[in-house]
This record gives C-alpha cells, structure tokens and sequence, in this order.
C-alpha cells in the first residue's frame, strides 16, 4: 500500500476513533437519568460511581505514548476500538453500583489510550496540519453532540442498557474493519506536521509553565460543562422537560463546538497560534459566568459561548504540540498533554455532585467560571512569551 492510501486510511479511522472516544464517554452522564429513575439512587450518588473512569481517563493517559512508541500505533488504536466496545457491553451488564463503578473504570482504562495514540497519528499523516486537526475536532465533537440525543432516545425508547449496547457493537465492528484496512503504522505521505516547520522558543520552560496551567484548568471547564450539560438543561432552562428534548437541546449547545473547531482549524493555517489562543480564551469566562447567574436562553446562551470557547481551545492545544515540540517526543507530549487534563478534571465527578448538593449548578457553573479566568491568564502569558521571541527573530542583525 502507498503512503497516500495509507494516511488517508488511518486518517478517516483516527477520526472515526475520536467520534467514539467522546460519545461512549458521555453516554454515562446522560443515561445516569434513567437509571436514578429506574433504581431510585440519587444523581449524586450515581454521577460518582463514574469518578473512576474519568480519573482513569488522564492517569492512564500518560504511559500511552510510551507504549505506542513501543508496540506500534495501529496496536494501541486496536486495542482501543476492542477495549470500548467489551467496557460498553460490560457496563449495560452492570446490576449494583460496584458493578457500575468497575466498568466505568475499565471504559475510562480503554478511552485513555485514544488522544495520545491518536493525535500522534493524525498529525504524522496530516495533510494541512490546521485543516486536518478541525475536521478532526469536528469528529469528537459530532460524538460529544450526539452522545446525549442518542442515548436520552435508546434509554427512553428501549431502555438504559441499549445505550451502551450499540455503541458497543459499533467500536467492535470498527476494531475489526481497522485491522482489516490499516496494515500498519506508515510515516505518512505529507511530511512533518502536515508541512508545518517547527517554531523555536527562547524560554520554552517558562512556556511549558504556562501552558500547563491553561491545560489543567481547561480540563476541568470541558469537564464540568460537558459532564453536567445534561442535568444542568434539566433543571435550569425548564422543569419537567422529557429525557428526549433534554438530550436534543444538549447536542444543539454540541454543535456550536463543531463549527468552532472548523474555524479555528481554517485559521490556525494563517494566523499565529497565540494570537488564536489568547482570542479564543475570553469567551469561556464569559460564557460560564452568563450560564452560572442565568437560566432559559440566557443560559443556553451562556453554554454556546463556553462549548465553543472549549473545543476551540482543543484544536489550538494539539495544534501547539505539533508546532513547537520535535517529532521524536510527540507522542510522549500528547500523552503528558492529556494526562495534566484529564486527570486532575477526573475529579470533577465527585466535585459537581459535592457542589450541586450545597448550592446547586450556579455554584458549579461559578466555579467553572474562575477556571475560565485562569486560562485567559495562561493565554496571555503565553502570548507575552512568544511576542518576545518573534520581536528577536525579526530584530535586524549589528
């Protein structure tokens, strides 16, 4: 097989990959309805018993660069579409809370190994870097969107367990088609990338610094809002909806996400990731400051902004790690990338059912708000940073 055919291949499975990844995640939050109405638990009760997965979601996310780097991508990428696919199933089986909190565990095991392993391979195949890491992001998000309409419909036409049934299936046949049509990891037919040259820094600890803050707290704003979307809509924009109209208007807030990661993907081939980043980074204190002291279309409003802000703020990030770290260590930075996210946001979990009980989502959202504030800071001092070393690459020589 040539390298073009390869990477268009692996390419259209990464963002297959990407959809699955943030859908089966996010069943769990919405389903979680159904189940207290069926077992008659308490939301927060049932939102902490997945703690486990979400934790694993970023703890385990830190030697999956290392492994890809020592069994092969295409292996850890398999592993992934079988792992999700026997978590889902296992999770429908689940008749006790430790029963749920187990699989949830072993799901969030299996979605660990999606961002590092496959970032590393979208951007090794990637034809326009910005391009591809847009429609990419279009694709996790079109999961996320559709996770909450799709699973609000199964648990209330058929019932909870074929939430996590189809998926299930679907991440096996996925798995099995993978293997069949990838036949190994390839370096690409578009060069390093996607053509993109690497940017040299002056202080590059000093940007590490800043842009670890910016990834530890936009985990736990994505985190926040995308675990309490649901329940949030439930209780704030109109009493009594249906579980179905719930999870529709939770995918509608999804897909202003979607169109912002194709913008940013368009604008990362032509303006300075900085400039992008620092732009992006306001709307997310300001959408989660409107959501937290609002409800109705004030709040749907609110959560437009900040959804968009998000998975704007995504694309930015992986597009960064493309940009300014080597080859030879990118896989290991996604990794790290990801596991400074989604670990410490894995305690969101426990953390919107503590809040919610004492001050209901107002004091969440609040919070998710001072998060927001923090990413601006990081933004711009990340802009500082990198203004500084354009204004010597661009001073003339004595």
């Amino acid at each position: 097989m040539d390298a073009d055919t390869l990477s268009r291949r692996t390419l259209r499975f990464v963002n297959i990959a990407h959809a699955l990844d943030h859908f089966v995640l996010l069943i769990y939050p919405t389903a979680v309805l159904a189940i207290a109405a069926q077992t008659g638990l308490g939301y927060g009760e049932l939102i902490g018993l997945a703690t486990g997965a979400f934790v694993a979601f970023g703890l385990c996310a830190l030697p999956m660069g290392w492994l890809a780097d020592r069994f092969g991508r295409r292996t850890m990428l398999a592993i992934f579409f079988f792992g999700y696919g026997l978590s889902c199933l296992g999770v429908a089986s689940a008749a006790s809370p430790t029963a749920f909190a187990v699989w949830l565990c072993v799901l969030g095991l299996a979605s660990a190994i999606y961002h590092p392993v496959g970032s590393t391979m979208l951007v090794t195949h990637a034809r326009r870097l910005g391009r591809d890491l847009g429609v990419n992001g279009v694709w996790g998000n079109f999961g996320a969107a559709t996770a909450s309409g799709v699973t609000a419909l199964l648990a209330a036409g058929v019932g909870w367990q074929a939430a996590f049934v189809v998926p299930g299936l679907v991440c096996l046949a996925c798995g099995a088609a993978f293997l069949a049509l990838v036949p190994g990891d390839g370096q690409g037919g578009a060069g390093k990338a996607g053509g993109a040259p690497l940017i040299a820094v002056s202080r590059p600890l000093a940007l590490l610094v800043v842009f670890g803050f910016a990834i530890v707290a936009g985990g736990m704003t994505f985190n926040v809002t995308t675990i309490a979307l649901p329940k949030v809509i439930d209780e704030r924009v109109g009493d009594g909806l249906p579980l179905a109209l719930i999870g529709s208007l939770a995918t509608v807030v999804f897909v202003f996400g979607a169109l912002t990661q194709l913008l940013m993907g368009r604008l990362i081939d032509r303006y300075s990731l900085p400039t992008l980043f620092l732009g992006l980074s306001v709307l997310q204190p300001v959408g989660l400051g409107l959501a937290a002291v609002s409800s109705g279309l004030p709040l749907l409003l609110g959560l437009v902004l900040t959804m968009a802000a998000l998975y704007g703020q995504v694309v930015i990030n992986d597009a960064m790690v493309a940009r300014y770290v080597p080859p030879a260590y990118r896989a290991r930075a996604y990794s790290v990338r990801y596991f400074l996210g989604f670990t410490v946001s894995g305690f969101v979990v426990p953390m919107i059912a503590l809040l919610h009980d004492r001050g209901g989502f107002g004091l969440v959202l609040g919070l998710a708000a001072a998060f927001g504030l923090v990413i601006f800071a990081a933004a711009l001092g990340f802009f500082g940073l990198t203004r500084r070393d354009g204004a010597h690459r661009l001073a003339p020589a004595e």
